[in-house]
């Protein structure tokens, strides 16, 4: 498992990947409701985070209030990396663009709202262009 480390290898190597789908982040008070798969659970004192297909919390009356896209870094990421996290998000809110980022085993995942997706996608791919130029010797 050679997971990254280094930031500009991590950055040039992004590769943001945008997944079609609508994800709602929500919140029940015991397990997940049937019919509903959540791609990322954390759990907190006043209870369950879910996030999950927008269909499938209406389906099951999930409030919901955000509805995001999920954008995939598909570059390796160790657990341990310095720097990508700060590095994405910092290039997002210049830009205006929330970002909720949940770190996988092998890859990052960032949660952008739903309607700005597609500018979000141009900016990771900017910084992956610059991470590029960084990795060549480049200014």
């Amino acid at each position: 498992m050679n997971a990254e480390r280094d930031l500009t290898r991590l950055l040039a190597g992004m590769r943001p990947e945008l997944d079609p789908g609508r994800y709602v982040f929500t919140t029940v008070d015991g397990p997940a409701p049937a019919g509903v798969a959540p791609v990322v659970t954390v759990t907190e004192d006043e209870g369950l985070t879910l996030v999950v297909r927008q269909e499938e919390a209406e389906a099951a009356a999930l409030p919901y209030d955000y509805v995001a896209s999920r954008i995939t870094l598909r570059v390796h990421s160790a657990l341990d990396a310095i720097g990508l996290t700060a590095a994405v998000a910092g290039a997002l809110a210049a830009e205006g663009l929330s970002c909720n980022v949940v770190a996988g085993f092998h890859h990052d995942h960032l949660f952008v709202e739903h309607a700005r997706a597609e500018e979000a996608l141009a900016v990771l791919e900017r910084l992956a262009e610059r991470g590029i130029g960084d990795a060549r010797g480049r200014p």
